[in-house]
């Protein structure tokens, strides 16, 4: 079982918090479209034996694609690698992109899961971070995909925004509860580097929302989604019973992906590839046979650490058992000293077996995460 990941690097409007490789100038829509199937057509290979049984097309916005484009993109999908029967296909999209017409079409043609960036409810908030969608747009988007047939929507929220109090994001996590979604995921607002919240940040504009009051909106999005009968399977994620991302889920549990497009990232069990950051240079790869990823051959460490950041983000935790089997005693040793270390501070949970962060452990996961890896050579 393997996955597939399409970058699509177009929108048609930069939003201040995100730092993900993107362009606003579409012009060269159609020669990127040719070399993603290009590059699908030629690392076909790399999946001979894997059958496929997720697609996730990510961006940027890949709604901002014609129905005749994604239809193409799935149709070289299908035409090249062995999909599954029961293959999960994501589209991520923006509501304003959206209508019913559309919506039936993506679901003719094979998508079955909708992941939309709706970020917030709040008029307010959708300027702050220059959303080109509004409210309205929002709750017709979903209505609209209801109706059309999908019975697996995501929406993307963010919290921890500037001078956001605990009330107004109680509004926005009742509101996506009362839109009846089948999951949530839900990001506290990180200051990256080269966005225009950054830069605003630096300046004074903008300032950081305390860290107690972004922990307290943490605590009420797990406490009115668990009622509401939501499953909190990783540390921003959130389904209905069991209808956790397919995709997502096989990044944490270290599953086979081939990442394809402009930034896009692949992973073999025992490498790393990284397609570069620069439609211009993607292209001239593809085009002229010249190189255009790069490629880490992971190591005992390497390895160790993956498992260690994929594995605690999740409910599923980390499996002493599988340290012991896939890695030298040493890794395990290291590992259990930080465990009893994390136990008694209540920041980890063991279960049978099964190490898990605790609700207050989630709130320092990078933290817990940075301390369980190796770093050293000379463990």
């Amino acid at each position: 079982m393997a996955g597939i990941y399409i970058h699509i690097p177009f929108c048609r409007k930069r939003c201040h918090y995100c730092d993900f490789f993107k362009t606003t100038d579409l012009s060269q829509k159609a020669r990127l479209l040719a070399g993603l199937k290009t590059e699908l057509e030629s690392r076909a290979s790399e999946m001979a034996s894997e059958e496929i049984n997720t697609i996730y097309l990510g961006g940027g916005t890949p709604s901002v694609l014609s129905i005749d484009e994604l239809h193409d993109l799935l149709k070289t999908i299908r035409q090249n690698y062995l999909v599954s029967a029961e293959v999960e296909i994501t589209l991520e999209a923006n509501p304003d992109d959206l209508n019913q017409t559309l919506l039936s079409t993506l679901k003719k043609i094979g998508f079955n899961r909708l992941s939309m960036g709706i970020q917030s409810f709040s008029e307010a908030d959708l300027k702050l971070m220059n959303r080109r969608h509004s409210v309205v747009q929002a709750f017709h988007s979903v209505e609209w995909a209801k109706k059309a047939g999908f019975a697996n929507i995501s929406i993307d929220l963010i919290y921890g925004l500037p001078d956001q109090t605990l009330e107004e994001w109680e509004r926005n996590v009742r509101i996506a509860v009362e839109l009846d979604v089948q999951h949530i995921s839900a990001y506290n607002l990180t200051y990256h580097e080269g966005t225009v919240f950054y830069d605003q940040l630096k300046k004074g504009i903008l300032k950081e929302l305390p860290d107690e009051l972004s922990i307290q909106q943490f605590e009420l999005l797990i406490r009115i989604l668990k009622e509401a009968g939501f499953e909190h399977y990783e540390i921003s994620n959130f389904c209905k019973p069991g209808l956790y991302s397919q995709h997502n889920s096989s990044y944490w549990k270290s599953k086979k992906y081939l990442g394809i497009g402009p930034s896009a990232h692949s992973f073999d069990f025992n490498s790393r590839r990284w397609n570069v950051s620069s439609i211009s240079r993607y292209l001239d790869g593809l085009e002229n046979n010249r190189p255009y990823s790069e490629t880490e051959i992971l190591t005992e460490q390497d390895r160790y650490n993956d498992f260690i950041i994929t594995g605690l983000r999740t409910k599923w935790g980390i499996l002493k058992d599988d340290i012991q089997a896939k890695f030298p005693l040493k890794y395990f040793t290291h590992f259990q000293k930080l465990e009893e270390k994390y136990i008694k501070s209540g920041h980890i949970v063991n279960t049978s077996g099964i190490v898990c962060l605790s609700q207050e452990g989630m709130y320092i996961s990078d933290k817990i995460t940075e301390d369980f890896m190796v770093v050293s050579k000379h463990l």
